[in-house]
């Protein structure tokens, strides 16, 4: 049997693809099948995987279902023992698919485990992480960390980087689950759409009794992750991102932390957007962020309603 089946998603992603390849065709010591889901792009990812990688399987979607759902859809067509999610936009070392396996089938309690994740210039991501509550992410996004001293932070700086870290969860773009926690639990919930469904997904295998490991021995390349998010103005493909995430932040939060704890998100989000909002329009330094601040407000609540309030996708 296969050791591992890699599944890639693919979304415009025909740059990416021939480095991507490249860093496979470099892994050593495991043996591993590759499945591809394009989600209806616009330029020539499966053109390339058809042409470069034939052996690679490919399904090609006439309209773009989202990360989640599309992940689901190579489940039943996987032969290898275990999976691997991995971005077209990460990169591995040819040890990080041979360690990580070795470590995962080392520790039969470990349900999945990720690796040290680090954007081209070197810089290390965020890689072992606690999982999002109303009040930290409230306390994240305010910059309140002195204040609320006592609330980890989703991003905690206190998690070492050179140390085997039993954490939340891990990051989506290097994902390697183990076979039999895709039987016990399933893979993605498809409420889903862009965003959280690797958080979601490491609750359940927690609830399951699994754990969750981070590993420092091997990094992973992420493009993707190494730009900050911009203090620009908000651009329309930034108001659609923002859209996805609050849908699937507001579906996250109502499943998890039920009504009570949505009241409480909404509640800490509207108090810190209004409160830039109105900081903004009053001062004359800030004022042309204003407006940005008003959408920003108004999307949330958008997602609110488009969601019944966590309830369902839109």
């Amino acid at each position: 049997m296969t050791d591992v089946s890699i599944f890639l998603v693919t979304y415009n992603s025909a740059d990416l693809l021939p480095a991507l390849a490249e860093s496979l065709d470099r892994s050593i010591g495991v043996s591993f099948e590759v499945l591809v889901v394009d989600n209806a792009s616009r330029d020539d990812s499966a053109a390339w995987v058809r042409q470069h990688r034939p052996a690679w399987t490919l399904i090609e979607n006439a309209s773009n279902v989202g990360f989640g759902r599309a992940n689901n859809q190579l489940i039943s067509l996987a032969t290898g023992r275990h999976v691997l999610l991995l971005n077209t936009d990460a990169f591995m070392a040819p040890d990080s698919l041979r360690l990580s396996l070795d470590y995962l089938e080392q520790h039969p309690a470990v349900g999945l485990v990720g690796v040290q994740l680090a954007g081209e210039d070197g810089v290390l991501q965020p890689s072992a992480r606690y999982f999002p509550t109303p009040m930290n992410l409230f306390v994240q996004r305010s910059g309140l960390s002195g204040v609320f001293g006592k609330v980890r932070l989703i991003d905690d700086t206190d998690w070492a980087v050179h140390r085997i870290t039993d954490c939340d969860w891990v990051p989506g773009c290097f994902y390697l689950i183990r076979g039999e926690s895709i039987r016990t639990v399933g893979l993605f919930d498809p409420l889903f759409f862009l965003y959280y469904e690797e958080v979601d997904h490491c609750q359940r295998l927690k609830k399951a009794g699994y754990q969750v490991h981070c590993l420092p021995d091997t990094t992973v390349v992420h493009v993707g992750g190494a730009s900050a998010k911009s203090d620009g103005a908000l651009t329309g493909g930034g108001r659609q991102l923002q859209n996805l995430l609050n849908e699937s932040e507001l579906i996250y939060i109502r499943k998890h932390f039920g009504l009570s704890g949505l009241m409480l998100h909404t509640a800490l989000q509207s108090t810190l957007l209004g409160c830039r909002w109105a900081r903004a329009a009053i001062n004359p330094a800030k004022s042309s962020r204003a407006a940005d601040h008003k959408t920003l407000l108004a999307l949330f609540w958008t997602a609110l309603g488009s969601t019944r309030w966590g309830l369902i996708a839109a």
